[in-house]
């Protein structure tokens, strides 16, 4: 009955050499990730994979498993899982995947650890383009966007842990209408209209143009609105993990806190089984762009019942159900009140004076800001200009990216300071297995060889095999449970002691 539960973020994040902008991405995003391996993480001299042998990201949760050359013939080639890879301290994954430098954040318990491990994420990304510049004497930029401008998106995923037990065709039935018009406040805003972004004009959200199906397993061609990957990292008899696509990526730490935390109540409400109002639209594809173009919030999606509702009558229907549910169930706690409190405050915001949101929603922060530069030198929507403007927005230089520029002005609303942040880049989160992981790393860095959500690999040296440690339980190997195993001893004794007395305190 609350936003608690285990979920996490995933940033893709653009990356440029300006001053040779036809560089190869794969190796700008390389050089990132194995500068900050090399210079941030000085300990580690030997290259550290992930492990695949436990993952199925092809297993679909409609009951089949897809090959990966159907999901999309131009990824997951052998080549790829030679890539720049790192497992980070906090217990974050830090890699190349394809193109884009990714940070995956560690698994959490709450949306606003998701939105303080994500801020984490942003500062070691500019770190890393920090050290790669100095390194290869070229400079490296990075964004935290989700468009190149010239018709290619990459993705901000989120991931929930959901009940097995629950039917996934009310996950797809209810989410899909919540998904279509969440972007009204979740949304990061995009100066263009259309993939390509060559119709003039400024949009709510900057993966809504992007979406071309309802369901299915893709995520990098024909997305799908409600994506189906089957892929747990738990027991897979009592969990399965929702993969969710349609997210934008957020510089507003309050909008990614509830982004989860609305999020995560739909997926309590639907678990439960509680009564959510029918919202069945006719054309989910076309609602979700239309929502996205509709910056005055005045264009009513058509039902297939023939109603006409506008989004934000329909996000203030589930908020209406949300808070019934968590009143219902005796109480609410700390950050469900908070989650409750922040998604009126925006959706009365977005009916009443949007411009009000200015320090708190992005698309409304950056809309008001393109408006300034417009009346102030008479440019259109289509003026280049502009769109370096939307570019700038999303910099991950805290001196150079407005986002930041305007936080320090407090004209953005934070959530956390410098130094929770600082915190959050070296240590892992102390209520899930992502602390074990984390401590395995700056305790024992030069013998963990690879590592998965659910694993941890050891090459304790001599003529030993490697030692795989799994960590199924995503709510075990927590600070409570496994901090005693990580004082001060040689490797072996950490093996020794991890399986003579603490198997119970990992799986």
């Amino acid at each position: 009955m609350s936003v608690h539960r285990i979920m996490g973020i995933e940033s893709e994040f653009g990356i440029l050499a300006p001053q040779n902008p036809s560089a190869n991405p794969v190796v700008l995003s390389s050089r990132a990730v194995l500068g900050y391996g090399q210079e941030i993480l000085p300990l580690r001299r030997q290259r550290m994979r992930w492990d695949y042998d436990v993952e199925t990201p092809m297993r679909d949760a409609r009951g089949f498993d897809m090959s990966r050359a159907d999901a999309d013939p131009s990824q997951f080639t052998d080549e790829d899982y030679g890539v720049a890879n790192l497992i980070l301290p906090n217990g974050a994954r830090f890699y190349v995947d394809h193109a884009h430098p990714e940070y995956s954040s560690p698994e959490v318990t709450n949306p606003r650890d998701v939105a303080l491990w994500d801020a984490a994420g942003d500062r070691i990304m500019a770190d890393a383009l920090r050290v790669a510049s100095v390194l290869s004497g070229e400079e490296l930029t990075g964004y935290k966007n989700n468009s190149d401008g010239k018709g290619a998106s990459y993705g901000t995923h989120e991931n929930y842990q959901v009940k097995r037990s629950t039917d996934f065709a009310s996950l797809v039935r209810h989410l899909t209408p919540f998904f279509v018009t969440r972007c009204i406040y979740t949304g990061a805003g995009r100066v263009g209209l259309g993939q390509e972004g060559t119709t003039p004009g400024f949009q709510i959200s900057s993966r809504a143009d992007f979406f071309e199906a309802e369901v299915g397993l893709e995520t990098t061609l024909r997305r799908p609105i409600i994506n189906t990957r089957d892929e747990p990292h738990a027991d897979p008899d009592q969990f399965r993990r929702l993969h969710v696509i349609v997210g934008d990526a957020n510089m507003s730490q309050k909008m990614v806190f509830l982004k989860m935390g609305a999020t995560a109540l739909m997926l309590s409400m639907i678990e439960d089984g509680f009564p959510l109002p029918a919202f069945e639209i006719l054309d989910p594809v076309a609602s979700m762009h239309q929502v996205s173009h509709d910056i005055d919030l005045q264009q009513p999606l058509t039902l297939k019942d023939g109603r006409k509702v506008f989004a934000v009558d329909i996000q203030g229907a589930y908020l209406e159900s949300a808070s019934a549910y968590v009143a219902e169930r005796g109480g609410v706690d700390v950050q469900t009140a908070e989650v409750l409190e922040l998604w009126a405050y925006v959706l009365e915001g977005l009916t009443t004076d949007p411009s009000k949101l200015k320090t708190t929603v992005d698309w409304i922060a950056k809309r008001n800001l393109l408006d300034a530069y417009r009346e102030r030198d008479g440019l259109h929507w289509s003026h280049p200009r502009l769109s370096a403007i939307d570019l700038q927005y999303a910099d991950l230089r805290t001196d150079k990216g407005l986002a930041y520029i305007l936080q320090a002005s407090g004209g953005l609303d934070t959530m956390f300071t410098a130094t929770q942040i600082h915190d959050a880049v070296s240590n892992p989160p102390s209520d899930t297995r992502a602390f074990f992981r984390g401590k395995c790393v700056s305790a024992f860095g030069e013998a963990v060889v690879a590592a998965s959500w659910d694993s941890v690999i050891f090459d304790v040296g001599s003529d030993q095999d490697l030692v795989r440690i799994t960590t199924p339980d995503a709510r075990k190997a927590t600070r409570e449970m496994a901090a005693h195993l990580f004082d001060s001893k040689p490797i072996l004794q950490f093996l020794e002691e991890l399986e003579s007395e603490s198997q119970s305190a990992i799986k």
